[in-house]
């Protein structure tokens, strides 16, 4: 399973599929981002992970009011994981979808409906006005519902059966939702309830499966171009199916009984097993291309984050469990997806698949922000998770102005 990063690497998906996607693009008139759906979703994602990060350090420092519908920290963790996440994942799988299938990219109108309800969805759970909880939740949750039916209807039209596990997660993220948002219809703190965790738990899952499967493949086309005799392990061997199927067992558990220690030692011991799959893929080799060991290095946050989590439940005096939610969230679903964001709009805009200054530099903001996070929440001061809140907004707000051209033009061709 391909990300749709460049057109070579997506070369054998047939010619056929190639042609009639390039035909479906060049028919489009209208705005170039809304001619592939990568396009108006990884940019709407970065700007609103920038601008969502400013408004919450904003309404915590009393800087500003906003009516949210959540509290403000449930709000920040809500709009992290459904919100941006939601956008990237989007992105991800009708760019993806078509190589898959072999069928014409959603384009057009239909594009921009899906990425309006996506922006409406953000605005009412920031101000949701006279909305009761029940409507905010409606309207949230419409976006990813009717994504879920579009994708639903391209992997059956195209007999795609194989990748279904993929839309089976995307429903999983759905019902985490729904239930985030019926927690804080009850007056729960959901920043800590089912909702949450099961939505991160589905996030993880995408890391693993779909990663899984990515960073091997572009690992070992990198190394074939350098000519490097070294090769990772080819994906999705048995071991690696035990790893996603441990992985299950555990999200589960720790999903259900997160403070118990047996999700504690389950954690460690999935850490050790991602790790050691992480190992057979020859990320050392790769060191000389950005674009290819911080996919790595994204990766390497799910074993650090089972880590975290594992150390916070068993000894919580060592490390609070926000802390360490952070290194799955912040690290993992954050510099993973913005190393896929970037790969991407690069291949699909026509550009060479290696990474410059600038990129390098959003990359070690990125980093940076969830060192800084983790600092924060080991010490208990409050001026790293400030430089962390900069750091962030430093990563996403630069990859708006770095690839928002590239987002926003026709592809070279």
């Amino acid at each position: 399973m391909q990300t749709g990063a460049s057109a070579r690497e997506c070369r054998a998906a047939g010619p056929r599929v190639m042609a009639s996607t390039a035909e479906q693009m060049r028919a489009w008139r209208g705005p170039a981002i809304l001619s592939y759906g990568f396009r108006p979703f990884f940019l709407g994602a970065a700007l609103w992970a920038a601008v969502a990060m400013a408004l919450w350090v904003a309404v915590l420092t009393g800087a500003a009011d906003l009516p949210l519908a959540f509290d403000p920290i449930s709000w920040h963790a809500h709009e992290f994981l459904f919100g941006y996440l939601g956008a990237v994942v989007a992105g991800f799988l009708m760019t993806a979808v078509p190589n898959w299938t072999g069928r014409l990219p959603i384009v057009g109108a239909r594009l921009g409906l899906l990425a309006a309800l996506w922006l409406v969805g953000r605005v009412v759970v920031a101000v949701p006005g006279p909305l009761s909880p029940l409507a905010v939740a409606v309207i949230d949750l419409g976006f990813p519902v009717l994504l879920a039916l579009a994708i639903l209807r391209e992997i059956v039209a195209g007999k795609n059966w194989r990748n279904l596990i993929v839309l089976a997660l995307l429903g999983v993220m759905i019902a985490a939702n729904g239930l985030f948002h019926w927690e804080a219809a009850r007056g729960d703190f959901a920043a800590e309830g089912y909702g949450l965790r099961l939505g991160l738990a589905a996030g993880i899952g995408m890391i693993a499966l779909i990663g899984g499967r990515i960073v091997p493949s572009f690992t070992r086309n990198w190394l074939v171009v350098q000519g490097s005799p070294a090769r990772p392990v080819p994906p999705m061997q048995r071991f690696d199916k035990l790893v996603l199927l441990a992985s299950g067992a555990v999200l589960l558990l720790w999903v259900a009984a997160p403070a118990r220690a047996e999700a504690g030692w389950a954690l460690l011991a999935l850490a050790a097993l991602h790790a050691a799959r992480l190992a057979r893929w020859s990320g050392w080799h790769g060191r000389g291309e950005p674009l290819l060991w911080v996919l790595h290095l994204g990766y390497g946050f799910v074993p650090l984050g089972a880590l975290a989590l594992g150390v916070s439940i068993l000894w919580p005096a060592l490390l609070p469990p926000a802390a360490g939610l952070h290194v799955w969230m912040a690290g993992a679903l954050g510099l993973m997806t913005l190393a896929v964001m970037t790969r991407a709009t690069l291949g699909h805009g026509g550009q060479a698949l290696t990474a410059g200054p600038g990129t390098v530099a959003i990359y070690l903001c990125l980093v940076a922000s969830v060192l800084l996070r983790l600092w924060a929440g080991m010490s208990g001061a409050v001026w790293p998770l400030h430089l962390s809140a900069l750091a962030w907004a430093a990563a996403f707000g630069g990859f708006a102005l770095l690839y928002g051209p590239l987002l926003a033009r026709a592809r070279r061709r």
